[in-house]
């Protein structure tokens, strides 16, 4: 039951982005609301950590099982991408690059912020 509560407030917080994403009429994604959203209440306390923790466990560790159906829509549609397959994999390796350095700068940015907890 621990777990279906858990899932429960995930798609909860999903929905009220994928509303907040029909109601605002910007080019961000539902998931990107979601997510602010999510992150605003673990923030203020409105939702503690351990009412989520096992099931966002869950889905991080099944995250991989999720990118099946984007490689299989990318299979179906060989032909348009055939003629640019050089620039997307120069631009996917460059992008992915350039997102672990930042990813990292800013890791090292809120380490140093947030002071060492082991002291």
């Amino acid at each position: 039951m621990r777990y279906m509560r858990q899932f429960g407030t995930i798609l909860g917080v999903t929905c009220a982005g994928e509303i907040l994403k029909y109601y605002i009429n910007l080019p961000i994604p539902a998931s990107i609301y979601g997510l602010i959203i999510m992150l605003i209440l673990l923030i203020t306390g409105i939702i503690k950590v351990e009412n989520v923790k096992s099931v966002a466990t869950f889905l991080i560790e099944i995250m991989p099982l999720m990118f099946i159906p984007a490689a299989v829509g990318l299979l179906t549609s060989w032909e348009q991408l055939e003629g640019i397959l050089l620039p997307v994999c120069i631009i996917t390796v460059a992008t992915t690059i350039i997102v672990m350095i930042v990813s990292g700068k800013v890791t090292d940015f809120a380490l140093k912020m947030g002071g060492n907890k082991d002291e």
